[in-house]
């Protein structure tokens, strides 16, 4: 897993070095760079963190880097700084998903708020992902059969409906129902429901 960082992205060199002393004195990892071509040559799925990055810079704008992130299936939390004239394209940055917008000059304890945030929630998007890819690991191990009982269980099924839907015996359920708890390393009708949800996207 990828160090957590916090990703500067700014082509103003006197408050993008301000920003990141200010970060790396709240102990935070910081990585600074002078443009979002500059970000988007090293960035890479499996980075950890956050980013901070200004709406309005040459070439690629804050907002198309969200964009151009966002296509590229990265997903890091964004705060989005903006100058007094900017703040229609940070609502909009705003709307497509990114964590906050702030204007300059910054309140630095708001912002170091907000990184905090901005950290827990991509440490918790991670977690989830582990959780997911261990239990599409584990769905993989049931045969087709056992898959179908596994839907039916964590659907709220009786043995007896699941043998009427599936036309099989309640014997044959139970040792489907005994094997998908086995392979799924479970112990109850709970904790199957719990890995199906984990499975699901965070909404």
């Amino acid at each position: 897993m990828s160090e957590e960082t916090v990703h500067v992205v700014d082509d103003d060199d006197a408050f993008r070095d301000s920003l990141v002393w200010l970060i790396e004195a709240s102990d935070h990892r910081v990585a600074a760079h002078p443009s979002a071509e500059a970000f988007l040559a090293v960035c890479r799925p499996e980075m950890a963190g956050c980013l901070v990055v200004d709406v309005r810079m040459p070439g690629l704008s804050g907002l198309e880097l969200h964009d151009e992130l966002k296509a590229r299936g990265i997903d890091l939390p964004t705060i989005v700084v903006t100058g007094h004239g900017d703040l229609p394209m940070a609502v909009e940055a705003f709307r497509k998903g990114a964590v906050d917008f702030v204007q300059k000059p910054l309140d630095d304890a708001y912002v170091l708020g907000l990184i905090d945030r901005c950290l827990e929630r991509d440490r918790e998007a991670r977690r989830r992902r582990e959780r997911a890819k261990s239990v599409a690991r584990r769905l993989a191990t049931l045969s087709a059969r056992e898959r179908e009982v596994f839907d039916l269980v964590v659907e709220g099924k009786l043995n007896k409906q699941i043998a009427d839907r599936l036309d099989i015996s309640i014997k044959t359920v139970e040792v489907h129902r005994s094997r998908v708890m086995e392979k799924m390393e479970v112990t109850t009708v709970a904790d199957l429901v719990r890995l199906r949800l984990d499975l699901e996207p965070a909404g």
